[in-house]
C-alpha cells in the first residue's frame, strides 16, 4: 500500500479534546477502508503565518498513513466537508518516518533543558 504524510489544521475555537477526537475519527475512517494509521502527533495550538477564515491560530496534527488511495481520497472528502478544518495537506512518500517530528522533538528538548536548570 502507498504511504502518506497528512497534516490537518483545525479551527482555534475547538478544544484540544475535540482536535484529538477529529484525529480518532480520521483513524476510524482510514481503518474502515483497509488502511492503517501508524502515527498520530498532535502538535497543539500554533500561530498561523497568515489568517485563514479569520483565524490567527490553529490546532495542528500530523498523521502517518499506510492506506489505499481510495481511503485517502475519502478522508480528504470528509475533511473538506468538516467546518472545523481550516486546511489539510496529504503528501505521498516513499517511506514513513515514525520517529518524533522535529516540532515535537524540539519541544521535548526545551522541556528537558528547563528541568535541568531547576536546582534540587
Amino acid at each position: 500500500m502507498p504511504s502518506y504524510e497528512h497534516v490537518v489544521i483545525a479551527r482555534q475555537d475547538i478544544s484540544p479534546a475535540q482536535a484529538e477526537t477529529l484525529n480518532e475519527e480520521l483513524k476510524a475512517l482510514v481503518e474502515s477502508r483497509g488502511g492503517h494509521i501508524l502515527k498520530i502527533e498532535y502538535w497543539g495550538l500554533r500561530n498561523l503565518t497568515y489568517r485563514i477564515k479569520k483565524n490567527r491560530k490553529g490546532h495542528y496534527s500530523l498523521l502517518a498513513i499506510d492506506a489505499p488511495a481510495e481511503a485517502v481520497k475519502e478522508m480528504e472528502r470528509q475533511l473538506s466537508l468538516n467546518e472545523d478544518v481550516l486546511r489539510y495537506l496529504t503528501i505521498k512518500v516513499d517511506t514513513l518516518d515514525l520517529e518524533l517530528s522535529p516540532i515535537l522533538a524540539r519541544r521535548d528538548r526545551e522541556r528537558e533543558r528547563r528541568f535541568e536548570d531547576v536546582p534540587v
